[in-house]
């Protein structure tokens, strides 16, 4: 077994220069994505579909973080690192922005770094939670990069974790003063890693969501010199004076209006020296009266020269967004065949679960992408754009809009109960405003600011160049309301956070799958296989004597996927005993779609799962625990690795 994973590993070592879409190398996976262009593939195949069910704990490392937040009170959110393994170390960072360097055999810590970020005021949007940490090397000097969330970016050596003196002020470089305009620290942080590109970090951040004001911290993209900390670049996500695309964001809305930031993951390919950014909705996420046009860079893909900061192409997903569906996720980048012809291509998965495939080098569609009328807005002062783009291929991934036709009808009187709680609000296609609390019935948007897909993303096997994207049918609605003007200079503002669509007796409104994996031929374009993700709500009252198969859904937020020689392994799903869903990893045959099992995890997964080989042994990473989405509450946060058992 051992002889056949070497090989397999030496092979793809083969397969070319940089890894940009070649899979996690040599068996490491020194990116988020296992490589820069975020395939979530390796070629290990230790593990395969006749042993994942004898998968153990080889040990748990429990975060550094913990005595911190017990200390001082803190409201620590969920464990959401996804780990980096390169050379024997596993690498990862805490809630608090903390740095720690681990034994990939033992779990031990072998060197931590606290930035003591955690002294500072709550971080914005969600609190303290991180998503981890990029490494760099040239082959003499490896480094780990954190952006911290109080506005530093920080270099540590790979091996003592001990600052870079030369790197910035001591090893540190305040990200807070070069953004353009001076920004509140409970306002923008950073939660995710920075991206890496030849001897540039690309660095984005996170913005606090519907703000109560139409002022706010732009999203700006900066890059840095590795080495040095060097100020290199900016690129304005929101173009300021006499620059292009300026001239959408009418009557000067761009000199206020915040937003428009990549808060998630960047694609990167080291051959072209390009970077892709993958930014969010403008403020406010949902009524967009003072910032009328269609908002470029906003909802957009773009492509950076990664040395000079140029942009090279762009494409706008949503002109003029009102619905919340910033880019959650980096671009999967992948070398595939379509009629014939060998393509450098882009795959952007998407909230609206669309799939944006382009040219990465060139921007061209690799099939046409059409601009469709939309509904217009009814909100006084509001201007929705008249088309948006959608997509001919490959067909959607997750529902969109909502009919009569769309809702749950298991029994006669789910459905009749069903079109009764639909009888109060609107159904429509995608793409329709909200409306204020006075002009009517609120509007289901599906999918919503929550799905189909979200920050875990998809996943892209080199091997068969099919592309696996986890989803989740997740309906919500907002309804705007006029504030107090003694605290918002807004004229409209969403009632809260979106309010979840709920049905019949506690069940969903709509038909199932309620999550979903889908897997796509990308030399076609065209579905391959979809199979429900979850047990779902199959033991609720109403249905438990229907013997239903599998319904998709459970008690879980996102999953993230995992892409081996063999197997496709996704946090959570777990169809045996539903209500241990949230603490399992489980696998399906990544040709046919067929669910394979789960096994237990000591707490709920909520990091991406990777896959590494240390000493011969292959293992299986994941972050579990911690506080709740909004933080505070949860468990002990722990990284889990799983293994077989030693002969």
């Amino acid at each position: 077994m051992k002889k056949k994973l070497l090989i397999a590993v030496s092979v793809l070592f083969a397969a070319g220069v940089g890894f940009a879409q070649h899979g996690a190398p040599n068996g490491e996976w020194p990116s988020f994505g296992g490589d820069p262009g975020n395939t979530k593939y390796s070629a290990l195949d230790q593990i395969d579909a006749e042993n994942f069910g004898s998968l153990e704990v080889a040990w748990q490392w429990e975060v550094i973080s913990q005595p911190i937040v017990d200390a001082n009170e803190i409201r620590q959110g969920r464990f959401m690192a996804t780990p980096l393994m390169v050379d024997g170390l596993l690498f990862v960072s805490t809630a608090l922005s903390q740095v720690a360097a681990i034994d990939a055999g033992t779990g031990e810590t072998v060197w931590s770094y606290d930035p003591e970020s955690w002294r500072k005021d709550r971080p914005a949007n969600v609190g303290w939670q991180h998503r981890g940490v990029a490494y760099w090397s040239d082959g003499k000097d490896a480094r780990v990069l954190i952006a911290t969330h109080d506005l530093r970016l920080v270099a540590l050596n790979a091996k003592t974790g001990e600052l870079y003196p030369d790197f910035g002020d001591g090893g540190t470089v305040d990200l807070s003063t070069t953004l353009g305009k001076k920004v509140r620290m409970n306002s923008l942080t950073h939660s995710s890693p920075p991206a890496i590109c030849r001897d540039t970090i690309i660095v984005g951040s996170i913005v606090a969501d519907l703000p109560s004001r139409k002022e706010g911290p732009p999203g700006h993209v900066r890059g840095f010199d590795v080495r040095t900390g060097e100020f290199k670049w900016i690129f304005h996500t929101i173009p300021q004076e006499g620059e292009y695309g300026n001239e959408t964001w009418e009557d000067d809305s761009w000199r206020y209006t915040g937003a428009a930031n990549n808060w998630t993951f960047m694609a990167v390919d080291n051959e072209l020296g390009m970077v892709y950014l993958s930014l969010s909705t403008p403020t406010n996420d949902i009524y967009g009266g003072h910032r009328h046009g269609d908002n470029l860079f906003a909802e957009s893909i773009v492509a950076l020269d990664a040395e000079t900061g140029t942009r090279i192409w762009h494409f706008q997903a949503v002109h003029h967004g009102l619905w919340d569906w910033d880019f959650p996720t980096a671009a999967n980048l992948m070398d595939i065949v379509v009629d014939g012809k060998p393509v450098k291509a882009l795959a952007q998965v998407s909230k609206q679960a669309f799939t944006y495939v382009f040219n990465r080098e060139t921007g061209e569609p690799i099939w046409p992408i059409e601009e469709r009328p939309v509904r217009p807005s009814k909100v006084p002062g509001e201007r929705a754009a008249l088309t948006q783009p959608v997509p001919t291929k490959p067909a959607p991934f997750d529902r969109q809009g909502v009919t009569l036709d769309d809702l749950i009808d298991f029994t006669p009187e789910l459905y009749a109960e069903a079109v009764e709680i639909a009888a109060g609000y609107t159904l429509a296609p995608m793409f329709t405003p909200s409306v204020t609390a006075d002009a009517g019935k609120p509007v289901i948007q599906l999918p919503g600011d929550g799905g189909g897909a979200n920050w875990p993303g998809a996943a892209f096997d080199p091997q068969t160049s099919r592309f696996f994207i986890p989803s989740r049918t997740s309906p919500v609605s907002f309804v705007l309301v006029q504030p107090d003007p003694a605290r918002s200079n807004l004229d409209w503002i969403p009632r809260g956070w979106s309010s979840g669509v709920r049905g019949p007796r506690g069940l969903p409104l709509l038909k199932p799958p309620y999550a979903r994996i889908t897997a796509i031929d990308m030399t076609t374009g065209e579905h391959a296989w979809m199979e429900p993700h979850g047990a779902g709500p199959r033991e609720h009252s109403a249905l438990a004597d229907l013997e239903l198969p599998a319904l998709g859904g459970g008690p879980f937020f996102f999953s993230g996927p995992l892409l081996t020689d063999t197997l496709l392994i996704v946090n959570h799903g777990r169809r045996e005993r539903p209500a241990t869903a949230a603490r399992s990893l489980s696998a399906y045959d990544k040709a046919t779609g067929r669910y394979l099992g789960s096994i237990d995890l000591p707490d709920v997964a909520n990091g991406n799962p990777i896959t590494y080989l240390h000493e011969g042994r292959q293992y299986i990473a994941v972050a579990v625990g911690g506080g709740s989405f909004m933080g505070g509450g949860g468990t002990t946060p722990h990284l889990v690795a799983l293994a077989l058992p030693e002969a």
